[in-house]
């Protein structure tokens, strides 16, 4: 199953509708053609009280894929940092919590667009990537485009002891090391997606 988050709405795409669904959601499309997927797609954006959306399909891939086909879809990476004191890597971006990430470059792989972004936004180096976190989805207008943006998380070790230095040029107001019991203010303003990347690396809510 792929959640793909509009803002504070969710709409889940599987293919074990039986085992995903669950009994609060407000619209439910069975894939048959692209051009039904678009009206459907373009009735969940226009109405923002259905917050729980289904699409059900032979297979989950090609339903991804299907989605893409909506949206102009642009990829991006970042990553979830820890420190040799156990702290966590939290930005500060237009007035919410944040992690840092950015879109990838031509030519660039997840992991190499991941440690660059981190890199840049903070002005950190000495990073190691430790293992995959997953990819998460939202959508966004923008200039009167839809996208769709998959991000992929990495989970990083960092081995310096500088202070982090926010990147004013993309809105970032602060760059700080948290402990873990100080995430619980972050969790309450934050993305729903940045949530996603705690819960996968066991940072429970």
């Amino acid at each position: 199953m792929y959640k793909v988050f509009f803002k504070d709405r969710t709409l889940f795409l599987t293919d074990a509708l039986e085992q995903d669904l669950t009994q609060n959601f407000d619209a439910l499309h069975k894939y048959t053609s692209h051009h039904e997927l678009q009206q459907f797609i373009e009735t969940f954006e226009q109405n923002e009280h259905l917050m729980v959306g289904y699409v059900y399909g032979r297979n989950k891939d090609f339903l991804l894929e299907a989605l893409k086909k909506c949206y102009h879809f642009i990829t991006a990476a970042g990553g979830l940092v820890i420190n040799p004191n156990n702290e966590y890597l939290i930005i500060h971006r237009l007035g919410v919590y944040d992690l840092p990430k950015g879109k990838t470059e031509a030519g660039e792989t997840f992991r190499k667009t991941a440690l660059r972004e981190v890199e840049e936004e903070c002005g950190l180096s000495d990073l190691a990537i430790r293992h995959p976190l997953l990819s998460t989805f939202h959508t966004y207008r923008q200039n009167g485009v839809f996208y769709l943006k998959e991000t992929a998380w990495f989970f990083m070790d960092y081995f310096g002891f500088e202070v982090p230095t926010p990147q004013s040029e993309e809105n970032i107001t602060k760059a700080e090391w948290m402990k873990k019991e100080e995430l619980t203010k972050v969790y309450k303003s934050t993305y729903p997606s940045i949530l996603e990347v705690f819960n996968k690396a066991g940072l429970s809510l």
